[in-house]
């Protein structure tokens, strides 16, 4: 079984990974009836959880199980409504073992999580609300601070550019990363929040750039998975027909240093790093 971290760390080895080089997939499960590409196909609790176990199966890490869609313009969702969503089926997977992350920006969402077992809280919020940080210290969570330019990221798509959008994100995860550790978060992986208020151009060079990410010492995790702006590079519309484009992207960031990929295609993307991996290490 996977223990949990008993210090402030920032290394995926307070999960057991045993190589600080290993790269890890996070399996997406949205359990929604909106969002962007699996909207509606996960509600039925039974249904989430057996799509969650074939994720495990075809090599996900860990799951991450979402109640509120954050894709551009999606209607918010009362705290009561995305908890009914999700509860039931973190508290199956997380009791057969399953390494669980809960996707959200509310901590009142986030405590009922981790007490149905889940082990990490991906806040797309970034940390903006401090009782997310006291959440997690009081519960001894680790949390995902993912960049958005506003604190709903389902408002993120009006934001009007960066001076430099490499510089804004690396600055804003370096200081809610510090911020939190300070306040006793046991650990920090930080995403660049691709997709999230940023344009095509905006992607690229944070990919291209990660490692001024990386350089943080954080874990960093990339979530391309069949975002439009893959789909753009690609020539591809249909948002299910991107797999291909994201597998692309996210190697890209693995050669970049990134350490954890959040999939839909689980099963694609673990061929691909099997692949990948035992080329580089022959480098």
């Amino acid at each position: 079984m996977l223990t949990a971290p008993t210090e402030s760390t920032s290394d995926l080895r307070q999960w057991g990974v045993d190589s600080p080089d290993d790269v890890r997939l996070v399996g997406i499960l949205n359990v929604t009836p909106d969002s962007f590409s699996d909207g509606g196909r996960y509600l039925d609790p039974a249904r989430a959880v057996e799509h969650g176990r074939e994720l495990v199966a075809q090599g996900a890490w860990a799951v991450d199980v979402g109640g509120e869609s954050t894709r551009p313009g999606a209607a918010s969702v009362s705290i009561d409504e995305e908890l009914d969503r999700i509860v039931p089926v973190i508290t199956q997977l997380a009791g057969d073992g399953v390494f669980v992350s809960v996707d959200t920006r509310r901590p009142d969402v986030a405590e009922h999580a981790v007490l149905a077992g889940a082990r990490l809280i991906n806040d797309v919020g970034g940390l903006r609300d401090p009782r997310m940080v006291e959440i997690a210290v009081a519960h001894s969570v680790s949390v995902v601070v993912m960049h958005s330019p506003t604190a709903d990221p389902a408002q993120a798509h009006r934001h009007r550019g960066y001076d430099d959008v490499v510089a804004d994100v690396v600055e804003f995860v370096a200081t809610q990363a510090a911020a939190a550790l300070a306040a006793g978060v046991p650990g920090i992986v930080v995403d660049p929040g691709l997709g999230f208020g940023k344009t095509l151009e905006d992607n690229v060079r944070l990919i291209t750039h990660l490692d001024e990410l990386t350089a943080l010492g954080h874990p960093v995790l990339v979530g391309a998975s069949r975002k439009r702006f893959v789909g753009t590079l690609a020539g591809v519309d249909d948002a299910a027909d991107r797999d291909v484009a994201t597998i692309a992207a996210h190697l890209a960031a693995v050669a970049r240093g990134a350490r954890l990929l959040r999939v839909h295609d689980v099963a694609a993307h673990t061929q691909a790093l099997r692949v990948w991996t035992a080329i580089d290490t022959r480098r």
